[in-house]
């Protein structure tokens, strides 16, 4: 039972916080490492990459995802590296079920 209220209280204060996206205009994939809250109209993260090897990260509103814009939902998706809230999560999951079970 303790399990299920921390699992509440995660997705209540992650659900409270907004949508969160990293930001970047023109720079290479994995150097882009700064963080934005994004407005309230915005509800995905996009990715747009130029025809060399830039790219643009930022926020946007559904309606905009159009190609060549890759769009996802949740927040920090728009990485290029496989790590981070994810990985996070997976790890957190993991302590929590080992204290409360």
């Amino acid at each position: 039972m303790k399990l299920y209220g921390a699992l509440i209280l995660l997705m209540t204060l992650s659900a409270a916080c907004g949508l969160t996206c990293y930001i970047c205009n023109g720079v290479q994939p994995k150097s882009c490492v700064n963080v934005m809250s994004c407005p309230k109209d915005a509800d995905r993260c996009f990715s747009l990459k130029d025809n060399g090897d830039l790219v643009s990260k930022g926020c946007k509103h559904h309606s905009l995802c159009i190609s060549p814009v890759s769009c996802c939902e949740g927040d920090l998706c728009n990485s290029g590296v496989p790590t981070g809230p994810s990985a996070f999560l997976l790890l957190l999951s993991s302590a929590l079920f080992t204290i409360f079970i």
